[in-house]
């Protein structure tokens, strides 16, 4: 799987970490930022892994901030991105699951490397149910313009 990644500096330390750890498990992983851990701004980064993924060049998306909510909240204004923050491996399975998710948004300030490497193995191992959820996504896609998530 192709999956870009992307952090501020609060979440530079797990981002690294998880990069690590997809790397070793064989995924192709597009580095976006940041590389230092001096003050940067969480919206370039989650334009950028947005970008990637609504564009085609990723698969999936996976950006760290402090908390996670900023950066989904950014991330969540480009069309097509469907960002879900999430901090244990269940909701990441039921963002998939449900919502068809294709960015994870994690806490680098809050979660602990071996449960943040669950979380995120949850959201890479489910695929999105359809069915019923189906229409609910067509309906988020109409909301911002983008083309509905499956034909």
């Amino acid at each position: 799987m192709k999956i870009a990644v992307g952090a501020d500096h609060a979440g530079l330390e797990l981002k690294d970490h998880l990069r690590r750890y997809l790397e070793q498990q064989g995924h192709a992983v597009h580095d976006f930022g940041t590389h230092s851990p001096e003050s940067t701004d969480y919206p370039d980064y989650a334009e950028r892994v947005g970008r990637a993924v609504a564009g085609g060049e990723a698969d999936r998306g996976l950006l760290v901030c402090g908390t996670g909510i900023g950066m989904a909240i950014a991330a969540n204004k480009i069309p097509g991105i469907r960002a879900a923050n999430c901090f244990e491996p269940y909701t990441a399975e039921l963002a998939r699951e449900h919502n068809d998710a294709n960015v994870l948004t994690l806490a680098g300030r809050i979660l602990a490397p071996p449960y943040a490497e669950a979380t995120l193995q949850a959201f890479l191992d489910t695929d999105f149910a359809g069915g019923r959820h189906q229409r609910r996504i067509d309906k988020m896609s109409a909301l911002d313009g983008s083309p509905a998530a499956r034909p």
